[in-house]
Parts: C-alpha cells; structure tokens; sequence
C-alpha cells in the first residue's frame, strides 16, 4: 500500500507544474578566436525563451528581458493554450 502512494507522488507532483514556463535563451555567438590550438567563442545572452511543457519545446519568439518573457507566461497559462 505504501509503495502505491509513494509512486502516485511525482505524477501528482507533475500535474501542479504550469504548462508554460521561462527558460534562458540560448547564448548569441558573436564571434569566435583561437588562441593556441583552441578556439573560444565569445557570447551575449540571447534572452528568455518560453518552453511549453506539453509540446516538450522551446516556443519562439525570445524575449529581451525576463520581465517580458513573465507577462507573457502567465497571460499563456491563464489562456492554456501556446496561441
């Protein structure tokens, strides 16, 4: 009986997790340079992306600032949808 309820737990615990949520944005490449036999890339953060928890992908457009990225979640969840 123990083991049943322990193993509804992260189900349940999945259920609660909002559909829509923000994530950093991939870094920007912005350029790249050797230096010895290595090469080092020099990145700007890309921003804030909002990841679909239901579709298991990164939605588009990235957002500048978390602050937009946040509106924009939680105008999402409220609707339920990715449109």
């Amino acid at each position: 009986m123990v083991r049943l309820i322990l193993k509804s737990l992260p189900g349940e615990a999945r259920k609660m997790q909002p559909r829509f949520v923000i994530v950093p944005a991939v870094p920007i490449e912005k350029e790249s340079f050797r230096v010895g036999s290595r090469y080092y890339a020099a990145t700007v953060c890309g921003g804030f992306d909002i990841y679909d928890n239901q579709a298991k992908e990164r939605l588009k457009p990235s957002y500048p600032s978390r602050t937009a990225a946040q509106t924009q979640c939680e105008q999402m969840n409220k609707r339920g949808d990715a449109g």
